[in-house]
């Protein structure tokens, strides 16, 4: 689901997880490195949603389609 609803929390929508992600863009970072930074921040109970790796790749299109992110030599950063 891309917006919560009243069966599915903030955190297990694509917009939550967008707004994570955003958060984990403090510099330039790859696709991998994040992945890696959201699986240990879900095994340390960090964040509250599991969501596959398909879920990540969606929600960087619909972050990269709203342009909150960019990416530029494989690196993906937040736009200003």
């Amino acid at each position: 689901m891309i917006m919560p609803s009243k069966h599915i929390n903030f955190s297990q929508s694509l917009l939550g997880f967008g707004s994570y992600l955003l958060t984990k863009l403090d510099k330039p970072r790859s696709i991998d490195d994040i992945w890696k930074i959201y699986q240990a921040d879900l095994t340390h109970d960090y964040y509250a949603a599991k969501h596959s790796f398909d879920n990540l790749v969606m929600t960087f299109i619909f972050l990269y389609s709203i342009h909150a992110i960019d990416q530029k030599n494989g690196l993906i950063f937040k736009c200003n």
